[in-house]
């Protein structure tokens, strides 16, 4: 029998896609579909045809295009989503999503197959409608040889794709401002998600030499920030041409479509470093947050890992907090999923009954609006945890069962997610859900090493699980992560209960006062303070905190203290000192 050889070959290959064409074509089917083929007519067919592609294959709702130059491939894309915005100005509007990747493909009668067309789908799948999104394969052919600029999206785990791949999307300034993937402040109040370009950080050593510790700073945060899936990040090359000729941070903002910029510099002396960084909201020339960072160097990559650590914890609260004002400053009726969310991580700060519920009102609203925003069920599952948990509510079971329901929902959509698996990581806390939160809460900090709310509540469930040291270890990181951090109460709680947990209650009972100093409606550190006090022989005071703890919550008993299965040995030692300040059963 004959050998067959297969045909291989590397090529750029796109994938396009129509976002929501179920709902158009429900809405109505025969419009839609005559549309799609005036799309095909008028901006795909030319576009592809200028740019030497060859269209493979179609379906009712996308089509898979071969190109052998990966520069034709994203000019191809580009152009196409540029036509597209202006013909959706006066038109029912129809976005596609487009995908791009460079691999070997196996060829069979006009057809392609292989990784290189799988990974390109799965691109697309992860790009914003009216997007054009490149895997890192894609964007090294291309690098430098366009006028497009490139936001890096991190690391995604793609469906059915064994490794993860980091995904870029592009912009370009040529886009009308009306595009529907078009991300700064003036054109598109209301993105999905806040973007950021870190300028390369300046080397004010007046040493050449040092040039190199200013680069790896500013490579280390871009890395950083872009596993923070929250934020759209722009990719180290296309920052890197700033070094020269530094413009302002407005201007830059324009050119890279991004709401914020960060910007800083190094100065060494002999065996002393001094880092300084400032965030910048770019449409008002605010300086959100400012500060400065003094080592000595005698571990030189253990200082830039420090450095980095705690610039990219700062900049999450204060970006979430200046997203969060922009909602609030606009109608939530025009609010998107992801402003939706924003303002609601936000109310979860304060932890008080009007908050939870303003933050479950808030993620029930995005989680309709997006039915695939794990994000969005992950805010649910925690303010109905916590609603629950504090029986705010009208039924606290009914809240149990719909958290329960959203942690599912949320990790089946999100797994990948720190942001998704905090907020169920502290959902099943606040379900009195110990053993399985923990690895959650684990996973998302292996994934973000930056959630400083993630590493208290983590700190939380080292405490319950009789681990003080571990737990006290998270506590202090999160201090040092983001020590302006909104929700810092629960720093100080997670800190209180480890040293509960340790027998050390003079500490607790110190962590817990400067927890009610943060914030004087944090019912857990009441209760952990009446717990100390009651521990450490002063029944008096313990009993003054329970009543504090009770104005807050009334129905707080040792009974829901007990419920959910907290069953941790480090849980029942607060369970029983709780019963000796006098919480009722």
């Amino acid at each position: 029998m004959a050998d067959e050889r297969i045909e291989r070959r590397l090529a750029a290959i796109l994938a396009a896609d129509v976002a929501g064409y179920s709902r158009l074509m429900g809405a109505d089917e025969v419009g839609t579909l005559a549309a799609l083929k005036a799309i095909r007519r008028e901006i795909f067919d030319p576009a592809i045809a200028r740019h030497n592609g060859r269209i493979v294959k179609t379906t009712g709702d996308g089509l898979l295009v071969e190109f052998a130059s990966s520069v034709d491939a994203v000019t191809c894309a580009m152009a196409v989503q540029e036509l597209m915005a202006k013909r959706d100005q006066d038109q029912p509007q129809i976005t596609f999503r487009i995908g791009i990747n460079v691999g070997d493909v196996i060829i069979d009668d006009g057809d392609i197959f292989g990784d290189g067309v799988n990974i390109a789908a799965r691109v697309e799948s992860e790009c914003e409608p009216g997007g054009v999104c490149l895997s890192s394969n894609a964007l090294e052919q291309i690098r430098g040889k366009t006028e497009f600029t490139f936001v890096d999206l991190g690391e995604r785990a793609l469906k059915n794709i064994d490794r993860a791949v980091r995904l870029y999307a592009a912009r370009s300034a040529a886009l009308p401002k009306s595009a529907a993937h078009a991300v700064d402040a003036s054109s598109h109040p209301f993105p999905d998600k806040p973007s950021i370009a870190v300028l390369p950080f300046k080397n004010i050593s007046g040493d050449s030499d040092q040039e190199y510790f200013a680069d790896g700073m500013t490579g280390d945060i871009i890395a950083l920030l872009s596993r923070t899936r929250d934020f759209f990040v722009i990719a180290k090359s296309s920052t890197d041409s700033l070094k020269v000729g530094l413009s302002d941070p407005t201007s830059l903002a324009q050119q890279f479509r991004v709401r914020y910029i960060l910007e800083g510099s190094v100065r060494k002396a002999a065996n002393r470093v001094r880092v300084t960084a400032q965030l910048i909201e770019a449409r008002t020339g605010k300086t959100l947050w400012a500060d400065r960072f003094d080592r000595e160097l005698s571990d030189l990559f253990l200082v830039q890992d420090e450095v980095t650590s705690g610039i990219v914890g700062a900049v999450y609260p204060e970006v979430l907090a200046a997203e969060a004002g922009t909602f609030k400053r606009s109608s939530s009726t025009n609010l998107d999923a992801w402003g939706l969310v924003a303002r609601g991580m936000m109310a979860l700060a304060t932890f008080t009954r009007e908050s939870i519920s303003n933050a479950n009102d808030l993620a029930d609203r995005a989680s309709k609006l997006d039915p695939e925003f794990g994000l969005a069920f992950g805010l649910r599952a925690f303010s109905l945890a916590y609603r629950s948990y504090m029986q705010w509510g009208s039924d606290w079971l009914m809240d149990a069962r719909q958290a329960s329901q959203d942690i599912k929902s949320a990790v089946s959509l999100q797994s990948d997610d720190p942001t998704v698996l905090f907020l169920v990581g502290g959902a099943s806390w606040f379900m009195g859900r110990v053993l399985p939160g923990v690895p959650l809460l684990e996973r998302a900090i292996q994934l973000n090493p930056n959630l400083a709310m993630a590493r208290a509540l983590l700190g939380l469930g080292y405490a319950s699980l009789d681990r003080p040291a571990d737990g006290l270890a998270q506590a202090e990181i999160a201090f040092r992560l983001s020590p302006r951090d909104p929700m810092a109460c629960q720093f100080f709680a997670a800190e209180t209960l480890c040293h509960f947990a340790a027998g050390d209650f003079s500490r607790a009972i110190a962590s817990a006062q400067k927890g009610l100093q943060v914030n004087p409606n944090s019912l857990d550190n009441h209760l952990y303070l009446a717990a100390a006090l009651a521990e450490s022989g002063d029944q008096s005071r313990a009993q003054k905190q329970v009543e504090q703890a009770l104005r807050i919550a009334p129905a707080m008993s040792l009974d829901i203290i007990s419920r959910g299965g907290r069953d941790a040995p480090g849980w029942q030692k607060y369970h029983v000192a709780l019963r000796k300040a006098g919480l009722p059963s």
